[in-house]
């Protein structure tokens, strides 16, 4: 028996959330004496799937054939299960990444596993049992999820499990997976943007809302974030203003999202946008209203008007800095 991890790459190069998986899996198949076995579908040198090794992953499968070079669920799906029945791994982990989100329901189909989506710890195994902690309630409450099935799919949820150094002689092997099918949808084009911090991997994200009464405000929220090296985000009415592009929106119906510290500037806090980022480690609000629900969950508070609050905290972490 095995574990096996997918370790989710963008053009050659991991996401911290792989090493995050990686870390995750090797204390799971180090609690139960087995092997951990890392699957990567698409292009990629053997230097940077060597870099898995320094977090525990023993063997690595390359599937590196032409056909898997652009994303696709259902193909990948494909080639994941059936390295787990190769390798007869009985736990499978994944990231509970977007992409993520759509690969580990579809590989529990194939594999006719049991799946916890959006775990945040790792499971417990007392009494013969499988019991994996998870978020619920769009973050409000947590969830024990106990898992009967032979084979047992975990997502692990961004940021909610450390970066562990467990350095393995890892071997790298080529991987092409059988019958894996030719998708439906066609990719005509890839466009990432690069100059950005990616959102659910931000350890640190500043957010605007409505306070900060217009787009061209948002100039401050920029060299804050710039300041922090943080990712920004904002609220839904925000985006639907059209103040700020639709992939910067976090909430219920947006990107949900649990960095090591939130700043909610400018924003209430209605109860759709508390649920995308209620897991939070640290949550920093800042609003001219004492009574704004964003302060009940803020860990800190700064009640003033975000216009003159957010250019001296960004002048004091430049001179702290400096």
């Amino acid at each position: 028996m095995a574990v096996l991890v997918y370790a989710e790459h963008v053009e050659g190069q991991f996401k911290k959330s792989a090493f995050e998986v990686v870390s995750y899996a090797k204390e799971i198949a180090r609690n139960g004496n087995t092997q951990l076995v890392a699957i990567c579908v698409g292009e990629i040198s053997d230097e940077a799937l060597g870099k898995l090794g320094a977090y525990g992953a023993d063997k690595v499968l390359a599937a590196r054939y032409a056909a898997l070079n652009t994303f696709s669920s259902s193909a990948y799906a494909s080639a994941i299960a059936d390295a787990a029945n190769r390798e007869n791994a009985d736990i499978i982990i994944l990231s509970n990444s977007f992409s993520g989100k759509g690969l580990a329901p579809a590989v529990s189909v194939k594999l006719n596993a049991g799946i916890v989506a959006g775990a945040i710890d790792l499971p417990k195994t007392e009494g013969g049992k499988f019991i994996v902690k998870k978020l619920a309630f769009s973050g409000k409450a947590f969830a024990w999820v106990e898992l009967l099935s032979a084979k047992k799919i975990i997502s692990l949820n961004p940021n909610s499990y450390r970066i562990v150094d467990s350095p393995t002689s890892t071997i790298i092997e080529s991987f092409e997976a059988n019958n894996t099918p030719d998708s439906k949808v066609s990719v005509k084009e890839v466009i990432r943007s690069t100059d950005k911090v990616s959102l659910p991997e931000a350890e640190i994200v500043v957010s605007g809302g409505r306070g900060l009464k217009g787009p061209e405000n948002w100039a401050i929220l920029e060299d804050l974030a710039a300041a922090l090296g943080a990712a920004t985000a904002c609220s839904k009415p925000v985006s639907d203003a059209g103040w700020r592009p639709h992939e910067e929106h976090v909430g219920q119906t947006g990107i949900v999202i649990s960095p090591n510290l939130y700043l909610a500037i400018g924003i209430s806090g209605a109860i759709q946008h508390l649920a995308g980022v209620s897991s939070s480690k640290t949550i920093v609000a800042i609003n001219k209203d004492p009574d704004a629900p964003i302060f009940k969950v803020a860990d800190y508070g700064i009640v003033g008007d975000a216009l003159e609050v957010v250019p001296k905290l960004t002048q004091a972490i430049k001179a702290f800095k400096g």
